[in-house]
């Protein structure tokens, strides 16, 4: 298939930033709307594919006419995206609705999932729990990293970034489509439901007296905090353990994302076993 019968056969041209399919897609950039209508916006041609490839429900596709010029779209994703509802746009309605410096061209509107979404998985070794983590770069870069460590699920405060925010889920490269996120309503709540099932609940802490190094990584739930304020007080009571993150240098704290990578790396090492 050539870009061209592509077009002529798949696509419906838009060339106004007022049609009503457009300006439906532009109310997602708002969290009150992706959150009335359980959608999404996802960008560019990697997450798209990664859409595909875990069958994510892609509710449409849009697809800017010059910007494939730049970045033409390879023939096999071009047969794998026609089974779904494409529009095509001129390259002014699709700047309209990017927010992206250099963009590829093409983007997709996606339905949350929402069967079992905010069950919690008890047979999971180990599970995080984000307390008002407000950067979506850490967000998104914690979501990768549980990803990269078949880490399956997350716990997010009411008050952290939005999930579904466009740079959240650029940054987590295609784990928002793998990593169940759970949104808890009110975390102290969850976290008595949580020790209920005999996890511990561990929080860092810089008057810790125990090493990240002491802790056995099983049934345990690792609560991150915020990024100026670290774990509340009121949750931090309900900590079974504190543990420190060792550092040699005179840095007393470390990035939210950073922090997590290397907790969940270390938990990786004890999977493995490691020596």
């Amino acid at each position: 298939m050539e870009i061209e019968d592509f077009k002529e056969t798949k696509m419906q041209v838009i060339t106004s930033k007022d049609n009503e399919n457009i300006k439906e897609i532009k109310k997602l950039s708002s969290k009150k709307y992706r959150d009335e209508k359980n959608e999404y916006i996802i960008e560019g041609i990697k997450l798209i594919k990664e859409a595909i490839k875990e069958n994510a429900k892609i509710k449409k596709i849009i697809i800017c006419d010059d910007c494939l010029k730049a970045n033409p779209i390879d023939k096999e994703l071009l047969y794998e995206i026609a089974r779904f509802d494409c529009i095509y746009v001129s390259e002014k309605v699709f700047l309209g609705l990017t927010n992206v410096n250099t963009p590829q061209g093409i983007l997709a509107v996606i339905q949350k999932e929402q069967d079992n979404k905010e069950k919690i998985d008890y047979t999971q070794d180990i599970i995080f729990i984000l307390e008002d983590i407000q950067d979506p770069g850490n967000l998104g870069t914690i979501l990768r990293t549980l990803d990269s460590a078949n880490i399956k699920q997350i716990i997010i405060s009411k008050n952290t970034a939005d999930p579904y925010n466009p740079k959240v889920v650029r940054s987590t490269m295609g784990a928002i489509f793998r990593v169940n996120i759970i949104t808890s309503q009110s975390l102290k709540e969850t976290i008595k439901d949580i020790k209920k099932h005999k996890f511990e609940i561990i929080t860092t802490s810089l008057e810790a007296s125990k090493s990240m190094y002491d802790i056995k990584f099983n049934k345990k739930a690792i609560i991150i905090g915020n990024e100026a304020n670290g774990v509340s007080q009121e949750i931090a009571k309900l900590a079974d353990e504190k543990m420190i993150i060792p550092m040699l240098g005179k840095t007393e704290s470390l990035n939210a994302s950073v922090a997590t990578g290397i907790i969940v790396y270390e938990y990786v090492r004890q999977k493995i076993k490691i020596v």
